[in-house]
């Protein structure tokens, strides 16, 4: 095992433009976002993940608009100016709870958007134009290839594309292949929501989530049945965002693959407005009592405007400063915990108890849900947590495996069953 200090996490924001949220996009005001990233920067923030529309980018398959890109280069040049370093999500694809796809993909045009040749052919092109366009830009993290895009290839999604898991991960090397091809050496991902973890039969899989790209990425969202189920304050829900580092590294190959706690924010009303702050407060101290920690990026920087219809109601309450740039009590949490870091070595103690996770298959995973809310291995963890054991897991194949236990540091191995 290494004995080097690992590097200090990042903090950051998932960037939701205060005027016009990402409809911003169709008006740019370079003064609008200039003045969003001032409010950011003074949390003491070092990072935002930002958002092209895809249809407005692309809104033929062979034509990425100039004046589009021009526009990313400015914010991640305004970015910049502030100490703000940028990734950027290729493909949206996908946000809060709206979907944005190119005409050239839907009704009379109708295709797979993971399998069709032409359109796999253009988003990899769109994705190496965005990433050529900022390669050169020092404070360029490198490319997410989309949003939460998995949730567009199977149930709940009222219209999905399906695919199976191996046409999943062919697709995902290809995005990836493209974002290294047009910026390389960046910092390149994709990131899926917790389906990819707890649902059955989810073309997208924990082992495509922690071996393909070059870290992991989490999205921590406790409305998934954690809050309802056990409660605001229960360590279940205190401890979700922890948990998912931890049972990411379950499917990683390399012990200490790094994990990015890309999104996570106090969604009301389970978490109610009141109780924001000592949420966000108990969910960071908690994950970064993991180690291998990337980064933690909040969702989000800014409400979104009452004056804007139909968003599900907790999507107007999730920023850390108010739409007219007021920070809000999260928010001065967060910026706490910033200022509190600064400087300070992160070293988390190893974890040394291993809950085996059985899923029916590694890498098939037929029986994920048994990770989710509700799930035996998802209490059993729990309770371990409660009892102050401080679990990460381990795969049922990896379980005897004392070579890839050591590299891990876990000394003991527990099963659910075991867990009282």
């Amino acid at each position: 095992m290494s004995t080097s200090a690992p590097p200090a996490p990042r903090f950051g924001v998932n960037y939701t433009p205060s005027q016009g949220w990402f409809h911003h996009w169709l008006d740019f005001d370079p003064d609008a976002v200039r003045a969003d990233l001032d409010s950011v920067a003074e949390l003491g923030l070092d990072h935002i993940r930002v958002f092209p529309l895809w249809p407005l980018f692309q809104p033929n398959r062979t034509l990425i608009r100039p004046r589009a890109i021009e526009q990313l280069v400015q914010l991640a040049d305004a970015a910049a100016e502030r100490g703000l370093d940028v990734n950027v999500d290729g493909l949206q694809g996908h946000l809060s709870s709206f979907d944005f796809l190119p005409a050239w993909t839907q009704t009379w045009h109708r295709r797979n958007i993971f399998t069709d040749n032409d359109v796999v052919a253009g988003q990899a092109e769109y994705l190496r134009t965005l990433a050529a366009a900022l390669a050169d830009r020092p404070n360029f993290i490198g490319m997410t290839v989309g949003n939460e895009i998995n949730q567009f290839s199977g149930p709940p999604h009222p219209d999905p594309d399906l695919i199976t898991q191996e046409q999943a991960a062919g697709w995902l090397h290809r995005m990836l292949e493209a974002c290294e091809e047009g910026a390389p050496g960046k910092l390149h991902l994709h990131a899926e929501y917790d389906a990819a973890w707890y649902q059955d039969g989810h073309a997208f899989t924990p082992a495509h989530a922690a071996r393909i790209g070059a870290v992991t990425a989490v999205h921590s969202w406790v409305f998934n049945g954690t809050a309802q189920r056990y409660g605001r304050t229960s360590t279940a829900t205190e401890h979700h965002a922890a948990y998912l580092i931890e049972l990411a590294k379950a499917w990683a190959l390399e012990p200490h693959r790094p994990v990015w706690l890309q999104e996570v924010g106090a969604p009301a009303p389970v978490i109610p407005a009141e109780h924001a702050a000592a949420f966000t407060e108990a969910t960071v101290a908690n994950a970064l009592d993991c180690a291998d920690v990337w980064g933690i990026t909040w969702w989000c920087s800014h409400d979104v405007s009452r004056s804007l219809a139909d968003f599900p109601e907790l999507e107007y309450s999730l920023g850390l400063l108010t739409n007219d740039r007021q920070v809000k009590p999260a928010g001065r949490a967060l910026a706490r915990i910033v200022e509190e870091w600064r400087g300070r070595q992160y070293a988390p103690a190893v974890r040394t108890t291993g809950l085996v996770v059985d899923t029916g298959d590694d890498d098939a995973v037929p029986a994920r849900a048994v990770c989710g809310p509700g799930g035996a291995f998802f209490e059993a963890f729990a309770r371990l947590t409660a009892a102050g054991v401080r679990p990460s897991a381990v795969l049922a194949g990896r379980a005897e495996d004392k070579e890839h236990l050591a590299m891990r540091g876990i000394t003991e191995v527990v099963h659910p069953d075991q867990v009282g």
